[in-house]
């Protein structure tokens, strides 16, 4: 067999962390198996790396910082083969242009165009297990760049994918995909399977266990993906797939409290709305939320929609960019904002999800502002101080009843 390993931050943080992984990744190979191993940077080296560049300037170029987010994967790497050479399992280090992730010219946030793995299946055939740093490829122009927060994930499947695997194990701090965060909810409860529709709903939806950019290359390519725990392996995690029967239809509880929601007033209902749209599109920020109140005048009407807050600083430099050519009167930022939602393929065919869910927060005093519904989910908008009370409150209405 063929296996893609993958482990994340967490799963590498200390010397006694990478001993840990190393030791599954050799028993796996023990079996008989070829190993691709895919790693993350070591705890919270992201972060720290991101701080370095702060204290140099508050807005550095690009190119400049994929280079440095860069040194955390390929730190990770070089460690872990150094483990498994001194366990006596041979391995060498990739970095992510070395193993063939061919990616997109964009820096920070690169999706992968093609995988050319050459260089991961020559080890292989040596004998080797392929130490990959994940996050991270090279353009056409041979650019280093990054594939955004949770890309190691996207690396993995995408290598597997390639190679033709037989599984790709995404290994993490927790047993693998659960009805609400476990942090969150005590009880929250782990599915031994869920189907690729319901976890890239989650995924894209606030939950962390995996980056939904994964998720679609893992249902495009159909990868056997599986999410285990580094800690506790024995416990058997949650694997997905095309079609997951399970006769419940909510699946998950998942949270984003990173929202902002942005109103625009007096804003035309026809190509000023397109026209705005298209121009936060083009600077790269994405909306969900999407809520219009008409007015009595043309240019009455109000516009609210959300967005992540990381892209707070952007969305104000469009609307002020734009305001005078497309006529609006007002805008603002409504900040500390979290998106609450269920999730679930047997939603469409549930009767009373809706008021099942907002009956929960009203016992609980909770008043969304804003709701929105889609085919897979529904999502409520209303104070990050409230988000880790609203998801238990479902959870249990859900889950516990």
């Amino acid at each position: 067999m063929r296996i893609v390993m993958k482990f994340g931050g967490s799963s590498l943080a200390s010397a006694i962390h990478i001993r840990r992984a190393a030791d599954l990744i050799a028993r796996q190979r023990a079996e008989g198996d070829d190993v691709v191993v895919v790693v993350s940077a070591q705890g919270d080296t992201t972060d720290d790396l991101i701080e370095k560049a702060r204290e140099i300037t508050e807005e550095p170029c690009g190119r400049e910082k994929d280079m440095l987010l860069c040194c955390g994967e390929q730190m990770s790497m070089a460690l872990m083969a150094m483990q498994l050479e001194a366990m006596g399992c041979p391995a060498v280090s990739l970095c992510g242009w070395q193993a063939g992730i061919r990616t997109e010219s964009r820096h920070g946030d690169a999706r992968i165009l093609k995988v050319e793995p050459d260089r991961v299946i020559r080890a292989l055939e040596e004998g080797r297990v392929a130490v990959v740093a994940g996050f991270q490829g090279i353009d056409g122009t041979g650019e280093l760049t990054t594939l955004g927060r949770g890309g190691s994930d996207t690396t993995a499947v995408a290598l597997a994918a390639a190679l033709g695997a037989d599984a790709c194990r995404i290994y993490t701090d927790v047993s693998g995909v659960y009805s609400a965060d476990p942090r969150v909810v005590e009880r929250a409860r782990v599915h031994r399977e869920i189907s690729y529709d319901e976890m890239l709903e989650m995924a894209a939806l606030g939950a962390k266990v995996l980056h939904s950019r994964a998720v679609e290359l893992a249902r495009e390519h159909n990868v056997r993906v599986e999410v285990c725990s580094t800690f506790s392996p024995q416990s058997g995690g949650t694997a997905l797939g095309s079609e997951c029967g399970h006769g419940q239809p909510v699946r998950g509880i998942t949270c984003d409290d990173r929202v902002d929601m942005v109103t625009v007033a007096g804003l035309g209902a026809g190509p000023e709305t397109c026209g705005l749209f298209n121009r936060l599109a083009d600077s790269g920020v994405s909306i969900d939320v999407i809520i219009r109140s008409p007015g009595e005048q043309p240019r009455g009407g109000v516009v609210s929609f959300s967005v992540s807050a990381g892209d707070r600083e952007t969305v104000r430099a469009v609307l002020n960019g734009c305001r005078e050519e497309l006529g609006f009167s007002a805008f603002s930022v409504q900040t500390d904002m979290a998106k609450v939602s269920v999730v679930g393929v047997g939603m469409s065919d549930g009767c009373g999800v809706a008021a099942k869910m907002l009956r929960a927060l009203q016992e609980g005093d909770l008043r969304p502002q804003y709701i929105t519904t889609g085919e897979l989910r529904i999502s409520v908008i209303l104070p990050k101080t409230c988000a880790s009370r609203a998801v238990r409150l479902i959870h249990s209405a859900f889950f516990e009843e």
